[in-house]
């Protein structure tokens, strides 16, 4: 890939493109993996029904922590103290890792407040189902409107999978994708988000990742 800095002779689009998937194909096999089965289960099965059978899993102390605690790595002011290290460490990854961060997040926040702002979140819906007996997680302030799509998901899916592409380390490559994939499914487990929500923020920030590379 740096033949072309002695020949004088850059690669082009196809190589580039034949490279990145190379480089990055065990990430992106893991995200075709969660993907599609999540596509299946959205198109099956109601999504109150989904988030019910995903709320079972609350219930560990330790479990609920972790999520309660990962879930802020999707967090505005986590993101953006998460860019700055990354910008004083290398400006170059900092700058490409910054700019997925915030074209994403610009437009999933334009989907949730402008497209689907009439979408509710779990405990809304729930609060009128109060037989459903959805389980809480303690500590968490749950919202109730502007589901869709998940902000904490495209941020951490904006941010973290910029940091898995640039990795050469392999092992820090799925490190980083399955932090990415873990503070989105966290917004489900706290029930603030639909699966269909989180779902919709990766595969954002999958594509701004994605094509700003």
């Amino acid at each position: 890939s740096k033949n072309w800095i002695f020949t004088g002779m850059k690669p082009n689009t196809s190589e580039r493109i034949k490279h990145f998937l190379i480089n990055n194909a065990a990430v992106l096999l893991l995200y075709l993996a969660l993907l599609l089965p999540s596509l299946y289960l959205i198109y099956v099965y109601d999504k109150l029904q989904l988030h019910l059978v995903f709320n079972q899993l609350v219930g560990s102390v330790y479990v609920n922590g972790f999520f309660y605690y990962i879930t802020y790595l999707g967090d505005g002011f986590m993101a953006i103290l998460i860019l700055l290290i990354i910008s004083v460490m290398n400006l170059r990854k900092g700058l490409y890792t910054t700019l997925s961060f915030l074209l994403a997040s610009l437009f999933s926040q334009f989907l949730k407040r402008y497209v689907f702002e009439d979408i509710d979140r779990p405990w809304m819906i729930f609060q009128n189902k109060q037989e459903l007996g959805l389980r809480l997680v303690e500590g968490v302030d749950n919202h109730i409107h502007n589901s869709f799509p998940s902000g904490h998901a495209t941020q951490a899916f904006a941010i973290f999978i910029c940091l898995a592409f640039t990795s050469r380390n392999k092992l820090l490559k799925l490190f980083f994708f399955f932090i990415a994939s873990l503070t989105a499914f966290s917004r489900v487990y706290i029930s603030q988000h639909w699966l269909n929500d989180i779902v919709a923020g990766s595969l954002i920030g999958m594509i701004f990742s994605t094509a700003l590379y």
